[in-house]
């Protein structure tokens, strides 16, 4: 029989620790080996008991559980991180992937769903919650766009309407998407097609689909009038 996933819970308030221990405390694979109610503690019982997986929240008092987690990978690779937290903001989700995060998920994914992501990062896996997956991928492509010369002629709200102009939204439905009005769009078009030197929308969508580009997930809208 495999060994159980050794885990280190770490989280400021205690109670949330206690309720976390008590799921995982259900599951006969998983075994809380160790618990942290700071990033310095956290660096220190990780050290101590070698966890498979530390779960970790990022906003604690006294210190970052990010610069836990860029410590405790740095310091112990095969040790692997799963973020735990109320917070979907952009710079908390790309600083704990910088940091060597290898999962990244909210606190309202429910027992299972924790369950489940635990054993996954510690099965070598990587994982992002899917209400955070969306700004990722809009900034790994901000990073591609920036490296391309051609579309660093272009500035994010350019880019973002080349992707819907590409999946062949009129000028009607990418105001609707991007909260702009229509006679703006149409001005965002013309000048998208004069940086790049196109001569309509077909030529626009090639060049999109030639560089990868994609609807920004942050564009909602469907208005088909």
């Amino acid at each position: 029989m495999n060994r159980s996933i050794r885990i280190v819970l770490v989280d400021d308030h205690a109670v949330v620790r206690e309720g976390l221990a008590a799921v995982l405390g259900r599951c006969p694979d998983l075994e809380v080996v160790g618990e942290a109610g700071s990033a310095a503690q956290a660096v220190e019982v990780a050290g101590r008991t070698q966890p498979d997986v530390v779960v970790m929240d990022i906003r604690m008092p006294g210190g970052s559980g990010i610069d836990a987690c860029r410590e405790i990978t740095s310091r112990w690779p095969e040790v692997r991180i799963l973020v735990l937290t109320s917070y979907a903001d952009d710079e908390a989700v790309l600083a704990s992937i910088a940091a060597g995060a290898s999962g990244y998920v909210l606190k309202q994914v429910g027992s299972q769903g924790l369950v489940e992501a635990i054993r996954r990062v510690a099965a070598g896996e990587s994982l992002l919650d899917p209400s955070v997956t969306g700004q990722v991928l809009a900034e790994v492509r901000r990073a591609a766009a920036a490296r391309d010369p051609e579309l660093a002629l272009l500035n994010d709200q350019e880019r973002k309407i080349l992707g819907l102009i590409a999946a062949g939204k009129t000028n009607r439905e990418i105001a609707t998407a991007v909260y702009l009005s229509e006679k703006t769009v149409r001005n965002y078009v013309s000048g998208i097609f004069t940086k790049l030197n196109l001569a309509n929308r077909a030529e626009a969508a090639a060049f999109a689909a030639r560089k990868g580009l994609r609807p920004d997930p942050s564009a909602n809208g469907t208005d088909k009038a």
